[in-house]
C-alpha cells in the first residue's frame, strides 16, 4: 500500500472544493475581493475546468496580484501547479493558504497532500490532523489522516483514529477499520487485527475489500489454532502466496471514500433504546447511558466512577427572572416516581468552573444579520467566560461543522474564531448538537463543572445524518444542557406551527435548558443577558436514587420548587439511561473472544 502522489489519493475532492465554495475553504478574506480580482479568479478557475492548468496559472497570479489576500485564488493557483508537477510551489501556495486564514480545513488538507507527495510524512501527518480538527465530521479527512499516520508508523494514532471514526455513525468511512488492522498487523498484533478486519467486514460487507478481509480472518483463526513452535513462521504477504491486506484495491477503496466533500450521511438508521440490546456492532450503543456521578466529602466534590449518585443541575425561575436563592428545603425531588434514598449535596453551581460550547448557525439564512450575531456572541462569551478556571470553544455548522475556536479561557482567540466564521451552504444541526455534547464531556475533569452548549440558530435542519432524538440522546448521555437562542426574525417563540420554532424548544427542555425566541436584533442581545444570568444561576443537586440497578433502563426525573407558598418554574433534564452491566460485559467479552 504505497502511496506516494497526490493522484494516487485522489485529488478529485479538492477540485470539488475548488468548484463548490463551502465553509470547509471558504475564507472572510474573499468576501472583501474586488471586482477586478474575481473576474480573473473566474477565468482562472474555467480555465481549470478545462485543465489549461498554465492559462489557469496566468489568470491567478493576475487575481492575487491585484487582492493578495486572495484566498480561495491561492489555493486554485497551488491545485494548478501541482498538476504541472511542481510540488514545491504547490506547497508554497496552500502554506499561504492557512497562512492568511488558519480555520480553513481545505487549506490543511491540501498542505498535507503536497508534503505526502514530497515524502514528508510526519509534516503531513500534522497538516492533515490539523484539518481533521477543524472539520472533525468530515469522515474522509479521518480516512486519509489514518492514512498519513500508517505511513509514517504512528500506529497508535491511526487506532485512536480508528476509535473516533467508530465512535460516532460513520457508513461512509467503513475503510478506516481496515488501515487500523494494517497498523496492528504491522505490529504482528494479529487478535486486534482479526478484531478490526471483522469490524470492517460487518460494516462494509459488500465493499471489494470484504471477500479479502475475510480469508484473512479465516487465515488468522488457523494460526490462532498452531502450536505456539509455529504461529511465528506465518506470515501475511504478497511473496508468499497469503492473503495481503497491501495493494491496489485498497488504493481504489480509498479513492472512493475520499470523494465525499462533506460529512453528509443520509439514510443512516437511527439508534434504538432497546435497553435489553447487547450488540457490539458498528454504531455506538447509546443504550448505556449513566448519569455524571459525584461524591461529596468534607474535602469537597470529586468525580467517582461506579457508584449509584446522581449529579443534577437545574435552573429556576420566577415570573421570567432567575431565583438564586433557592434552599435545599424549598426543593422536592423523585427519581422514577420514588424519593431519593438520600440527597448527598446541594449547592449553587455559580462558582463551578465553566465547559461552555457555542455553535453558530452558518447557513446562508442568516447572511443578513451575520455580522450582528458575531458581535453579540462575543460580547455574551466576554460575559459568560469570564472565570479563572471558565473554558470555551466555538463552532461554526452549516452542512458540515468548522472548530473555529478549541477549548480557551482567551477571550481574544474566542473572538478572533468567531470572526472568522462566513455563513454559506446548509444546516446540519443536530450532527453539530451531537458532535459538541461529545466534545464537552469527552474534557478529562479533575473537579466538576458546568457543561453547557448555546446554539444559535433558527432550527431548521436539512443536511444532517443524525435526527433531534439522537442528538437530545447525545446530550443526556453526556451531562450537556442545551440552551437555544433563535435566529428568526418577527417570530414569536409560541408559533410551533414553524417546525424549526418546535426543535429549538424541544431540544432545549429535554435537556434542561431554555429557548429563546428574541425575534429581532434588539432583542437578540436582552436575550443573550438572560440566558447569561440563568447559565450563571444554576444548582447541582447530587443524590443517591431508591432502588437503583444498572439494567439500561430509562428513569425519569421529576423536580419541583416552591417558596413562600408560591411554586417556581424549575428546568432540568427530564431523565436518564443507567449502565446495562450485562450488556456491557457481553460486549466486553465478545471483544475478547475476537
Amino acid at each position: 500500500m504505497n502511496f506516494h502522489t497526490l493522484e494516487e489519493l485522489d485529488y478529485q475532492r479538492q477540485k470539488q472544493l475548488l468548484e463548490k465554495r463551502t465553509e470547509a475553504n471558504l475564507s472572510r478574506l474573499d468576501l472583501k475581493a474586488p471586482g477586478r480580482a474575481r473576474g480573473e479568479y473566474t477565468k482562472g478557475m474555467q480555465a481549470l475546468g478545462q485543465k489549461d492548468f498554465q492559462r489557469a496559472i496566468d489568470q491567478l497570479s493576475k487575481a492575487i496580484a491585484v487582492y493578495p489576500d486572495y484566498v480561495a485564488a491561492h489555493s486554485a493557483l497551488g491545485y494548478a501547479y501541482f498538476n504541472l508537477k511542481q510540488p514545491d510551489r504547490a506547497h508554497a501556495e496552500f502554506a499561504r493558504v492557512v497562512e492568511l486564514d488558519d480555520h480553513l480545513s481545505g487549506g490543511y488538507l491540501n498542505l498535507g497532500r503536497v508534503e505526502m507527495a514530497m515524502g514528508d510524512m510526519p509534516a503531513a501527518q500534522k497538516s492533515l490532523a490539523k484539518a481533521a480538527g477543524l472539520a472533525p465530521l468530515d469522515e474522509s479527512l479521518m480516512m486519509i489522516l489514518a492514512y498519513a499516520q500508517l505511513m509514517n508508523k504512528d500506529y497508535s494514532g491511526v487506532v485512536q483514529t480508528a476509535e473516533r471514526a467508530h465512535s460516532r455513525t460513520h457508513p461512509d468511512s467503513a475503510g478506516i477499520h481496515y488501515l487500523s488492522a494494517v497498523a496492528w498487523q504491522d505490529q504482528k498484533n494479529y487478535d486486534e487485527t482479526r478484531s478490526e478486519l471483522q469490524t470492517f467486514v460487518a460494516e462494509a460487507p459488500n465493499s471489494e475489500l470484504a471477500s479479502q478481509a475475510r480469508q484473512l480472518i479465516d487465515r488468522i483463526t488457523e494460526v490462532k489454532n498452531l502450536p505456539p513452535t509455529q504461529e511465528a513462521k506465518i506470515a501475511f504477504d504478497a511473496a508468499t502466496g497469503e492473503p495481503s491486506m497491501r495493494g491496489q484495491k485498497v488504493l481504489q477503496d480509498l479513492r472512493e471514500k475520499q470523494q465525499i466533500a462533506e460529512a453528509e450521511s443520509e439514510g443512516t438508521p437511527e439508534y434504538t433504546r432497546d435497553a435489553t440490546s447487547t450488540s457490539s456492532a458498528a454504531a455506538p450503543s447509546l443504550n448505556a447511558i449513566s448519569p455524571r456521578t459525584i461524591s461529596v466529602s468534607d474535602a469537597g466534590w470529586t468525580l467517582r466512577s461506579r457508584v449509584e449518585e446522581v449529579a443534577l443541575f437545574f435552573t429556576a425561575t420566577e415570573h421570567g427572572k432567575s431565583v438564586t436563592d433557592l434552599k435545599q428545603a424549598e426543593v422536592v425531588l423523585r427519581d422514577d416516581g420514588r424519593a431519593p434514598q438520600s440527597i448527598r449535596g446541594f449547592r449553587s453551581e455559580s462558582g463551578l468552573p465553566l465547559r461552555l460550547g457555542l455553535l453558530i448557525d452558518t447557513s446562508v439564512s442568516v447572511t443578513d444579520r451575520f455580522s450582528f450575531e458575531q458581535k453579540a456572541a462575543i460580547n455574551f462569551l466576554q460575559q459568560v467566560v469570564s472565570g479563572k478556571e471558565d473554558r470555551a470553544f466555538v463552532a461554526g455548522f452549516s452542512n458540515t461543522l468548522v472548530m473555529v475556536q478549541d477549548f480557551t479561557g482567551d477571550q481574544d482567540q474566542l473572538a478572533k474564531g468567531i470572526n472568522q466564521l462566513v455563513p454559506v451552504g446548509g444546516t446540519a444541526l443536530w450532527d453539530a448538537v451531537a458532535f459538541a455534547a461529545d466534545k464537552l464531556a469527552a474534557e478529562k475533569e479533575s473537579q466538576p463543572v458546568a457543561r453547557i452548549l448555546v446554539v444559535f440558530s433558527d432550527g431548521d435542519d436539512n443536511s444532517s445524518s443524525v435526527t433531534l432524538k439522537q442528538a437530545i440522546e447525545h446530550a443526556e448521555r453526556d451531562d450537556v444542557i442545551v440552551y437555544t437562542v433563535s435566529t428568526r426574525e418577527a417570530d414569536p417563540g409560541n408559533d410551533l406551527v414553524l417546525a424549526g420554532n418546535h426543535a429549538m424548544r424541544v431540544l432545549a427542555e429535554l435537556t434542561g435548558g431554555t429557548a429563546f425566541f428574541p425575534g429581532s436584533q434588539s432583542r437578540f442581545t436582552h436575550s443573550l443577558v438572560d440566558l447569561q444570568e440563568v447559565i450563571r444561576g444554576r444548582y447541582l443537586i447530587a443524590y443517591k436514587p431508591a432502588e437503583f440497578q444498572h439494567d439500561g433502563r430509562y428513569r425519569s426525573i421529576a423536580l419541583t420548587a416552591a417558596r413562600s407558598g408560591r411554586k417556581v418554574k424549575v428546568y432540568c433534564r427530564k431523565g436518564y439511561y443507567t449502565v446495562n452491566d450485562s450488556a456491557t460485559t457481553a460486549a466486553n467479552s465478545d471483544r475478547q473472544a475476537r
